[in-house]
């Protein structure tokens, strides 16, 4: 069962809308063995790449696609760093829309661009940054009948904020912090949303990376946040807390989660780890840290962090003498 489906009485969905699902949603929260100790916290994962296309963007996809076609739109487009762009191909395909798919040349790992061409969309490398290829994105769907479903779209917030209904029925309780990272800001939005309609307030730290521009995090390498408006009353709201990290500190993060907890995330789902060790937490505190895709998505930094294989006689003398007896 998808989140139209499990939340359709919270979600702005009626009888015409069509039900439309790969499965997303009911993701794993995972309780951290190791790293809780470090911290001094009882620390869980919310692992958001156990979605179907890889990561969170799923949710918001289901519910924005699915209200695009009971509008009428003729198809739909989107401007991506990557998950945007493998999410909504796939949804598009899955509604038997055609989709078009913007993203700075050069600028998205290719796995997620792989998805988006495996099923269909057309996909265009703008010569250009992430936000010149999303203003081009806003005039086409201006102009035609094609819908824009980027986070800018209200439908996809009001999917991604099933992800916070979800933590707490997976807890039995609400966390006193959730960490996750801060690239455009929608999902930052999407869990306050998700929070407040269930009349609490957890700390919620957003993680952004220090040199947003030219992050190794390539799903948040956003210079300029779509959401930095609704983000900034947040903060000013006292609701919402942005931490920055350096990327050595996302990338320490990252072998931490993959070799202590055996969880294979992308780059960019660490910046909340790494954003929790900088601020203060309450002794014994429950915290969660968003996790928001799987580590296929951008297989390009597993080269470029980890040593490189090594090749070996197929006996076992060479193979204990390369890994110590």
């Amino acid at each position: 069962m998808g989140v139209i489906e499990r939340y359709r009485d919270r979600l702005p969905v009626g009888p015409s809308t069509p039900s439309l699902t790969l499965g997303e949603g009911g993701t794993p929260l995972l309780r951290s063995e190791r790293l809780s100790a470090r911290l001094g916290v009882e620390l869980f994962f919310k692992f958001e790449g156990a979605n179907p296309t890889g990561s969170f963007k799923d949710r918001g996809m289901a519910v924005a696609v699915a209200k695009a076609i009971e509008d009428g739109a003729q198809g739909i487009v989107c401007a991506s760093t990557g998950n945007t762009a493998a999410s909504a191909a796939a949804y598009a395909a899955r509604a038997g829309v055609p989709a078009v798919v913007l993203h700075p040349a050069g600028a998205i790992a290719a796995a997620k661009q792989a998805q988006a061409r495996a099923v269909g969309a057309r996909v265009l490398e703008v010569r250009g940054s992430f936000d010149e290829a999303l203003r081009s994105c806003q005039q086409l769907a201006g102009r035609s009948s094609y819908a824009l479903v980027n986070s800018l779209n209200p439908n996809r917030i009001e999917g991604q904020k099933t992800a916070a209904f979800e933590v707490i029925e997976q807890l039995g309780r609400v966390p006193d912090v959730l960490a996750l990272p801060y690239g455009g800001g929608g999902n930052t939005c999407a869990y306050a949303q998700g929070f407040a309609e269930e009349d609490v307030q957890p700390r919620l730290i957003a993680a952004q990376a220090a040199e947003r521009a030219v992050t190794l995090a390539s799903a948040i390498r956003i210079s300029e946040p779509a959401h930095l408006g609704e983000v900034e009353e947040l903060i000013a709201a006292g609701r919402v807390e942005v931490v920055t990290v350096p990327d050595d500190a996302i990338t320490d993060a990252w072998l931490e989660i993959a070799s202590r907890e055996g969880i294979f995330c992308e780059p960019s789902s660490a910046v909340g780890l790494a954003a929790l060790a900088q601020v203060e937490l309450e002794p014994a505190s429950t915290v969660v840290c968003v996790l928001t895709g799987h580590g296929l998505k951008d297989t390009a930094a597993v080269d470029v962090l980890t040593p490189a294989t090594t090749v070996v006689d197929a006996s076992v003398e060479a193979i204990l003498a390369e890994v110590g007896r």
